[in-house]
């Protein structure tokens, strides 16, 4: 998805990512949202694209109560947030993966005195989207998952398919399986789960690049929504939204739970809640548990941190950041996301988010 920066400054102008009258219009209407504003400074940020409807959203409430503070998120993806974070660029970086120890090391001049930290911010649905005329409601595991992505379950009315959905009528027809041929946190997360779930049936890294036998390529998640949508018998993945947008049936997940857990915000809100942080310090790192069994956890989630040092914040834009990322991570900043299809974090996490935040220097 291409996007341009989105920028809100003292003049209350909407984002010039294709959606500026829809955002002034939201920016004139609604009750003003309960922020401590800072009084002035500039806030740039860049990276993930998951996030960027998210990232508008909040920098045009934020925008809203503190006119003074100028905010700019440049929808790069998550490669290029990390680098321009490194480069001192930016007071915050938008990553759909954890740092890793390296990358957690910054130049001395970006933190002088810290380090790069992870702020979990913005949770994430993978939907796993289908094309089956006749067929809604379709439940399917992390194994059989696993063997259709693959191309070594190739039919609809395989018997392992039919064994978790025996109440359906499957065709006897080609499945066709769609993946992203750009590199991709979303491939990554996927990839993550089915590792994490089914084992040595998938014999793939969490990687993001696609590296299954068979099926069919799409450059983009709105590119495999589209070959779904168009090819009778395909299934692919990409977030919520697209699958709500285009009215794209959605899989169903059996965890070991009483029942199978569609995706959903709430159902992704509790499969984030399975994990754990895992970060040293003030890191916020999560660890998922893929294998998780609890009612009305919706496994296949990714999160999208903000990168910000622990100390050593540039002096004229700390407490506007600080201000900014106390919003987002706010009960108030994390409701808005129901409306957008993203998953607000559980509070045992965005409680931490919040302390974390309290405490930048």
């Amino acid at each position: 998805m291409t996007a341009g920066v989105l920028t809100l400054g003292a003049c209350g102008g909407g984002g010039d990512d294709g959606g500026s009258q829809d955002g002034a219009a939201s920016l004139a209407s609604g009750p003003l949202p309960e922020i401590d504003c800072a009084t002035k400074g500039k806030v740039r940020g860049s990276g993930s694209s998951a996030q960027q409807i998210a990232m508008k959203r909040w920098m045009q409430q934020y925008q809203r109560a503190c006119q003074g503070v100028q905010l700019v998120y440049d929808p790069l993806g998550s490669g290029a947030g990390v680098a321009q974070f490194h480069r001192g660029a930016t007071a915050f970086g938008g990553t759909d993966q954890a740092l890793t120890e390296e990358e957690r090391r910054v130049p001395a001049d970006v933190c002088p005195g810290g380090k790069a930290i992870d702020l979990p911010m913005v949770g994430g649905t993978i939907a796993l989207g289908y094309n089956l005329p006749g067929v809604t409601g379709l439940v399917l595991d992390a194994p059989t998952l696993a063997r259709v992505f693959d191309a070594r379950i190739t039919k609809w009315n395989h018997p392992a398919i039919q064994a978790l959905n025996p109440d359906a009528t499957l065709p006897d027809l080609a499945i066709v399986p769609v993946h992203r041929a750009d590199d991709s946190g979303t491939t990554q997360n996927l990839n993550a789960y089915l590792k994490g779930a089914a084992g040595d049936r998938w014999p793939y890294p969490a990687s993001k690049k696609w590296q299954a036998q068979g099926g069919h390529s799409a450059n983009g998640s709105d590119a495999v929504a589209t070959a779904v949508t168009q090819t009778e018998g395909a299934i692919g993945y990409f977030e919520l939204s697209f699958a709500v947008k285009r009215k794209i049936d959605t899989v169903r997940i059996a965890t070991g739970a009483a029942e199978p857990v569609a995706p959903g915000t709430q159902s992704a809100s509790a499969g984030i809640a399975a994990a754990k942080v895992v970060g040293e310090g003030k890191d916020l790192r999560l660890r998922f548990d893929y294998k998780t069994s609890a009612e009305g956890a919706y496994p296949i989630v990714l999160v999208t941190y903000e990168i910000v040092c622990d100390t050593g914040n540039a002096p004229d834009s700390l407490p506007a950041l600080k201000s900014f990322l106390t919003y987002t991570a706010s009960r108030e900043g994390q409701e808005e996301l129901h409306a957008l299809h993203y998953a607000p974090l559980p509070e045992s996490v965005a409680t931490q988010v919040r302390e974390v935040v309290a405490s930048l220097s």
